[in-house]
């Protein structure tokens, strides 16, 4: 079994490099993201946490802050959180307390949100990225535990109204607070995406940018380089988009130097990102942090994991996407690239491996002889048909049977071309590949004879192009190989078909 170098083993890059266009300054980056866990129910409720259900529906006197209702933890909850510690390296602690974080907003029902602050479940740890062929350390200061707010809607009815959507009050959420070590869009795009991944992999987040539950803020500021002192930062607002995040980033790096540039001040403040106007607006100033009034909530007890269950939960953890990657690429042979692509959904990486251990099973070879086999199918003809949502998946075809047409190309029955059609009625059918093989008789002639007589026969058509192959023109050769299969419509076996074609026309 080949041993995997783990990330430590790869040089740092460090610092942060001065994006083109920008002489003076550097930007300095810092997300929070907040990623809603896979749990049935709320936080401190029995609610259930499903999207999209009318208005409203999923609530009840806790979750409303009713007077007199007592929130409980939500076990489940508080394990996810652990797991997405450990997969980032954190220092996860046995004992953890929630605590109030007062502030008046509509979408909070209580008045205050529960949230952690001083004793969160998890400490220091860190998060590898790649960017542009380096890897890169950032740093994550913490990952606490909170409830989600409320959702409220704006201009429902008309401009002036703004309704309030209970539903997601109270939903399950990890904060994941980065420390200040971006220094570009590019970083930032990569350490969420690379995030997103880790999260999905593990089963904590389901990764639906569309449906708010993977979303950041961001915390962008520049300074003159060389200097260590941090610049006045602005905080960009709940992006649920890569995309968008790279541009309110670029943006807002631009809109700062311009500022300073000109001999202004950065204000620290609030601002979103208008794709329709194309830039960061501002939605509030904060010239100061909001003094929340933290205190721990006085109708939770201390969160205590016991240090046995934290192990159960690392010995349990799921294989991380990067160390899958590396597995297939020594085991089966994948390119980095096709490896990426594969994996980009823990449903669809599921599947692949599948299909892969399922048909060096059938076709007795090893999967370091068929797996990029099945990776080459699985991406140019399978993924076309593959749909997501969230952590689901929907696929045309069982794994088991795409595994058992490819072993029917291993044993020669048929070719990769008629593989390729087989599959496309597989999908339209639902037939099984040797019940398709056989009504259509799409077996391979094998039969040397019957191949040979029809290799003469388009040797004995195609004079002309004999000579000019005779004569040192070898390129010809796959034109005769294509008549050849185009007469068999495909049934022939090209190496047989290429080898007898080689063997009568070098007679002489």
């Amino acid at each position: 079994m080949p041993t995997y170098l783990g990330l430590d083993a790869v040089a740092f890059r460090t610092g942060c490099a001065i994006p083109r266009g920008m002489t003076a300054y550097e930007p300095v980056i810092g997300l929070e993201v907040h990623a809603q866990m896979r749990s049935r129910t709320k936080l401190f409720c029995g609610c259930p946490t499903d999207y999209g259900a009318p208005p409203n529906e999923h609530t009840c006197p806790v979750c409303l802050g009713l007077p007199g209702a007592l929130p409980v933890p939500n076990q489940k909850a508080i394990e996810l959180a652990v797991q997405a510690g450990l997969a980032l390296e954190c220092e996860v602690a046995s004992q953890s307390v929630f605590a109030r974080k007062n502030y008046f907003y509509p979408d909070l029902p209580k008045g205050y949100q529960i949230s952690q602050f001083e004793l969160p479940l998890n400490g220091k740890g860190h998060l590898d990225i790649e960017v542009d062929g380096e890897t890169k350390r950032i740093g994550i200061t913490r990952i606490h535990v909170e409830e989600d707010a409320a959702k409220n809607i704006h201009g429902a009815g008309s401009s002036a109204v703004t309704l309030v959507d209970f539903n997601r009050g109270g939903t399950p959420l990890i904060e994941i607070v980065s420390d200040p070590d971006l220094c570009s869009s590019d970083e930032a795009e990569a350490y969420l995406r690379k995030l997103r991944d880790i999260l999905m992999f593990i089963g904590v987040n389901d990764g639906n940018l569309e449906e708010g539950s993977f979303r950041c803020d961001a915390n962008v500021s520049i300074r003159p380089v060389g200097q260590k002192e941090l610049g006045t930062r602005t905080e960009l607002k709940n992006i649920n988009s890569f995309r968008f995040v790279k541009k309110a980033i670029e943006h807002e790096i631009a809109r700062q130097e311009g500022v300073l540039q000109s001999g202004g001040e950065i204000v620290q403040e609030t601002r979103t990102w208008s794709e329709g106007q194309g830039k960061t607006i501002s939605m509030r100033g904060k010239e100061e942090a909001h003094d929340y009034r933290y205190f721990p909530d006085p109708d939770l007890p201390p969160v205590v994991v016991a240090e046995e269950r934290i192990a159960e939960l690392r010995a349990a953890m799921p294989e991380l996407p990067v160390a899958k990657r590396l597995r297939w690429q020594a085991d089966m042979g994948l390119t980095e690239y096709d490896a990426g692509v594969l994996s980009a959904h823990p449903a669809v990486a599921t599947y692949f491996e599948e299909v892969a251990t399922t048909l060096a099973a059938r076709s007795g070879k090893s999967l370091e002889k068929v797996g990029k086999k099945a990776g080459n199918f699985v991406q140019a003809e399978l993924l076309r048909h593959v749909t997501t949502s969230g952590l689901e998946a929907s696929f045309p075809v069982a794994a088991t049977s795409v595994a058992e047409l490819l072993a029917s190309v291993e044993d020669g029955t048929i070719n990769g071309k008629i593989a390729k059609k087989v599959f496309a009625d597989m999908v339209d059918t639902g037939k099984a590949p040797k019940l398709i093989i056989e009504e259509q008789g799409l077996s391979q002639v094998t039969d040397t004879g019957a191949i040979e007589d029809e290799v003469r026969r388009i040797i004995e058509a195609n004079p002309s192009q004999v000579e000019q192959y005779r004569s040192g023109k070898e390129s010809l050769i796959g034109y005769f190989v294509g008549q050849v299969m185009k007469a068999t419509k495909g049934a022939a076996n090209p190496k047989m078909v290429n080898e007898t074609l080689r063997r009568l026309l070098d007679e002489q």
